[in-house]
């Protein structure tokens, strides 16, 4: 929470109502890196060694590193190690399904979007998603 809205409890919300606000809010900022949506998807079927990740997403280690650690600091990845190489996995499935959800959210919003400017959507084309890349689903 800000430090100038700490104890403060706006209409209608608890003070430990407005706390869990602003921590879902931290993990979707945590979330909304296209990198890291990339990284989720690699993770949906299972753990990676960093090497791994590397290779499959074309970045450099010390870039694909910065993003693992701030994903393990919010929780959202866990680790082991086995001997020097270091395996990343999600820490809840339902991360899976909450970015499904979302991209369903944007898959209905780009409908909408072409209905409204006259032009078809991926699903009106009868691509649906084919245009977008894989979700972590």
């Amino acid at each position: 929470m800000r430090n100038n809205e700490k104890d403060q409890e706006a209409p209608g919300f608890p003070a430990d109502e407005l706390r869990f606000f602003e921590l879902q809010a931290d993990i979707c900022q945590t979330l909304a890196n296209a990198k890291r949506l990339q990284i989720l998807n690699l993770l949906k079927n299972g753990e990676m060694s960093v090497g791994a990740m590397v290779a499959a997403l074309d970045i450099a280690k010390p870039n694909l590193s910065q993003h693992l650690a701030v994903m393990r600091q919010k929780g959202i990845l866990l680790t082991r190690r086995e001997g020097t190489t270091i395996y990343y996995r999600l820490a809840t499935p339902h991360i899976v399904q909450a970015c499904k959800i979302m991209r369903q959210v944007l898959l209905e919003a780009l409908a909408v979007r072409g209905s409204l400017t006259g032009e078809t959507s991926p699903a009106e084309d009868g691509a649906e998603a084919e245009h977008l890349p894989s979700s972590p689903g």
